[in-house]
């Protein structure tokens, strides 16, 4: 059985609005579970691959920042 993971976490989020989007990330992160790291990652990836330049590079400052 092959299972993606990926789209599994893109199909639960599908359609979801700003504030629902919230409330998973903050739920994901206040649960403080391993097992929500990848879900994370991959809404971070879409983040990423619709950012333009400059909204990566925030996030990179951001990111540079927060890991001091």
């Amino acid at each position: 059985m092959n299972f993606n993971l990926r789209n599994a976490v893109l199909s639960n989020v599908s359609g979801s609005s700003q504030e629902q989007l919230e409330n998973t990330i903050v739920d994901a992160i206040q649960r403080n579970e391993e097992k929500m790291l990848p879900g994370l990652g991959v809404l971070f990836e879409v983040l990423w691959k619709n950012a333009d330049e400059q909204e990566k590079q925030h996030v990179l400052q951001t990111l540079e920042k927060g890991l001091k």
